[in-house]
């Protein structure tokens, strides 16, 4: 096992918290970027836990080292949203342990915050917009999402469903084998 990770249970819990992070980063930053906010405020497809996390929670194996939060966005015909955008939170909540590469200031593993626009409409079902995105590899991250896992987290509705791999089984008796 890696001491710099995490193997505490991810709950369902702790997915509608990560929500809620994702949803005050954006709310943040739309507030300090009104040019951003005019085309995108009202384009939020969905937001997804991904990578490493995303395997815990499916698994229970993996470990968290910080927790990677996505949200997508429809994309708005005028410009793509800035990919370089990467927020960052404390979990808030020691749950998970501190995070050993984050600042002092943070409480909890580390939430890092990533958006992108993804070919869809506004109003598209998030999961075949998601699936489609990861399937069809046309961006870097794209492609680095799809070698690991993707849970959504909100819209509230899809909570805790798994969007990527599409044939990943849990582990029996973990919380994520009776969503």
């Amino acid at each position: 096992m890696d001491a710099t990770r995490s193997y505490a249970r991810i709950t369902r819990a702790d997915l509608r918290r990560l929500a809620r992070i994702a949803q005050l980063d954006r709310e943040d930053y739309f507030s300090r970027h009104s040019e951003w906010a005019i085309l995108y405020r009202r384009r939020v497809l969905c937001t997804a836990l991904c990578d490493d996390a995303a395997l815990h929670f499916l698994n229970g194996r993996t470990g968290v080292h910080a927790f990677s939060v996505w949200s997508f966005y429809a994309e708005h015909p005028e410009a793509a949203f800035p990919y370089y955008r990467i927020g960052r939170q404390g979990f808030g909540k020691p749950k998970f342990g501190p995070d050993p590469e984050a600042p002092d200031t943070y409480v909890g593993r580390r939430v890092e915050l990533h958006a992108r626009s993804i070919d869809a409409k506004p109003g598209s079902d998030p999961v075949a917009a998601l699936q489609a995105y990861l399937k069809g590899g046309a961006s870097h991250s794209a492609r680095e999402l799809a070698h690991k896992a993707v849970v959504m987290i909100d819209p509230a509705p899809y909570l805790a469903l798994e969007v990527w791999p599409t044939l990943a089984l849990p582990a029996s008796g973990h919380p994520a084998a009776t969503r």
